[in-house]
């Protein structure tokens, strides 16, 4: 076959076929019209059509992290590109592969300012792994697939491609029968490192395991349980790690920080005396304020596949560049061959000990209800093949500390970025994801607070006009909850009630003006009736169903600024 000329964004459309993409989330405008053109033509990618570019960035966000693939966002000119900006930090902060798309004001008017023209590349530079314009039409091609070898490069991230509409109309030579995708080579562990990362670990007393997002990334669960098991070591997960292993796993204890995390969690960190880190960034609400602290004594391995990422929180004493997967498999390999396992037997018992006495209370019947007990139902309710998406609040905070997780990719949260209003969008993604897997029966739910449930609220439309449905459980104190909390600190209550009337914003109501349903709850012993009756409903109009839990209002989550200083506001129980 020899190469013919077509318009050159339906090389762009082929490109994205084959790079795994088959559905894409935007808003048209004029400046891109060349691109929805072709997806016209050529067909195979569904569209869903946002009501806020932000959104279309949240929803390819939930798609890529649901099955690993690259998640494609569209946009116009002008503030279509600019509203693109906080999904690309999100995408970014969290390591998520994402391509998006923006159309451009004509390239010989962008001097000039022309209508809704403004250099989107530089705005999103600080934001993005790889930002660029076109300047020809024949780059297209190259620069399409340069994206999503970049996506999924290393640690993975977002990239950007703006695309002047003059340029986008053009034609170029292409054959896709000819094209393929880029390499993207290995990171393989250089072998005496992990050798001496065994030979650490050996020498360790009461050593841990520390499984970060990057675990997840590189789809390494299965080596991470082959090896602690192998092993006989306890493991923790961070934030972004949790669901790597089972949260009731014998093994697993739980996630050491200052706010999401477990007391006997950040017990058994502190008794430790060796960390092997993998696929984790040591963020601040992992570590806390005071790093000597974390620190402490400590031998640190610390293993990821982006270089720059070791020794920039903590020193470690051993440092290895590598894909989580194949550094797992490579340390089984080792210890199999020596025929060694760590000689940890009392450690683990005093994990076990720990684990089962420094809890948190959650069976709370009183009223208003007490947000453990919302997590206590959710636990029980809900299946372990569920997804769950969460952003930043109380709740999330709650959730890292109550809710179980059991598979991989299945709990999701914003761990840096923590945009408001993210979870209706991503809910979206992760069904859109799901159906494109041929799992579209799996529940997914959104776990959201009523402040920023509002931040993306009109993305309901999107789930009620293309049937796209998911239970939301929100957690609803009528404040600014985290911000109140935050207030502590400085002797105030200032400007975070957000309360008003007799019951403030009336968020069944808004559910219903979408087209949607959704119920209130008042007491404790409602929960789960709610929750199995929107469950039900969900299934029923194949829309988005909202259970709104009235909860304590001025509740704190336990907290504090190091990880041997969190304070807890409720009782705990005893032995």
């Amino acid at each position: 076959m020899s190469a013919v000329r077509i318009p050159a964004m339906e090389a762009a459309v082929h490109i994205m076929k084959d790079e795994g993409v088959d559905i894409a989330f935007g808003c048209p405008g004029a400046a891109i019209l060349p691109l929805y053109k072709a997806m016209e033509v050529v067909g195979g990618i569904e569209h869903l059509t946002v009501r806020h570019e932000e959104g279309a960035t949240h929803m390819a966000d939930g798609w890529a992290r649901t099955n690993g693939r690259v998640g494609v966002a569209l946009a116009t000119s002008g503030p279509g590109g600019t509203n693109l900006v906080t999904g690309l930090y999100t995408a970014l902060a969290d390591s998520v592969p994402m391509l998006c798309v923006t159309g451009q004001a004509v390239s010989t008017k962008l001097h000039q300012e022309a209508f809704q023209a403004v250099d989107i590349v530089e705005i999103a530079r600080p934001v993005t792994k790889w930002a660029v314009q076109i300047k020809e039409a024949a780059q297209i091609p190259w620069a399409f697939r340069e994206a999503f070898r970049i996506a999924r490069e290393g640690r993975p991230g977002p990239v950007l491609i703006d695309v002047p509409v003059d340029i986008a109309r053009r034609e170029i030579l292409y054959d896709p029968a000819l094209d393929t995708r880029l390499p993207v080579p290995a990171v393989v562990p250089h072998a005496p490192r992990v050798e001496a990362a065994l030979d650490l670990l050996l020498a360790a007393e009461r050593p841990l395991v520390l499984a970060g997002g990057g675990v997840i990334l590189a789809d390494a669960s299965a080596e991470l349980r082959a090896l602690v098991e192998h092993l006989r070591v306890p493991f923790q997960v961070t934030l972004m790690g949790k669901g790597v292993i089972e949260d009731d796993h014998e093994l697993n204890l739980g996630t050491t920080g200052i706010q999401t995390s477990q007391r006997y969690a950040n017990a058994s960190f502190l008794e430790s005396d060796f960390v092997l880190a993998v696929g984790a960034r040591f963020g601040d609400r992992h570590t806390g304020a005071n790093l000597a602290t974390y620190k402490g004594d400590r031998t640190f391995v610390h293993v990821d596949i982006e270089p720059t990422q070791l020794g920039r929180v903590i020193e470690p004493d051993l440092g290895i560049v590598s894909d989580a997967r194949l550094f797992l498999a490579a340390l089984l390999e080792s210890a199999k061959a020596r025929g060694v396992r760590a000689d940890v037997g009392a450690w683990v018992e005093r994990c076990r000990e720990l684990k089962r006495t420094l809890v948190r209370r959650e069976d709370f019947d009183t009223v208003p209800v007490k947000a453990p007990r919302v997590y206590q139902e959710i636990n029980a309710v809900f299946g372990e093949d569920t997804y769950f998406v969460t952003a930043i609040g109380l709740y999330q905070i709650w959730g890292g500390q109550h809710q179980k997780a059991h598979l991989p990719r299945h709990y999701q949260v914003c761990g840096q970025a923590g945009p408001l209003g993210w979870e209706i969008p991503a809910a979206i993604g992760v069904k859109k994801a799901l159906e494109g897997m041929g799992r579209g029966g799996t529940e997914v739910v959104g776990i959201v607070g009523d402040y920023g449930f509002q931040y993306m609220v009109e993305e309901l439309a999107v789930a009620a006009q293309y049937d796209v449905p998911f239970v939301l459980i929100m957690l609803n104190n009528e404040y600014l909850g985290l911000i109140r909390q935050a207030s502590i600190g400085y002797d105030m209550n200032y400007q975070v009630d957000i309360h008003y009337d007799e019951t403030g914003t009336d968020n069944v109501k808004l559910m219903q003006a979408y087209g949607c349903s959704g119920r209130r709850v008042m007491e404790p012993a409602d929960i789960r009736p709610a929750i199995e009756w929107a469950r039900k409903e969900a299934v029923s109009t194949s829309r988005p169903v909202l259970v709104e839990i009235m909860i304590e209002r001025e509740a704190n989550t336990p907290h504090g600024p190091d990880i041997d200083a969190v304070k807890e506001f409720e009782p705990v129980p005893q032995g």
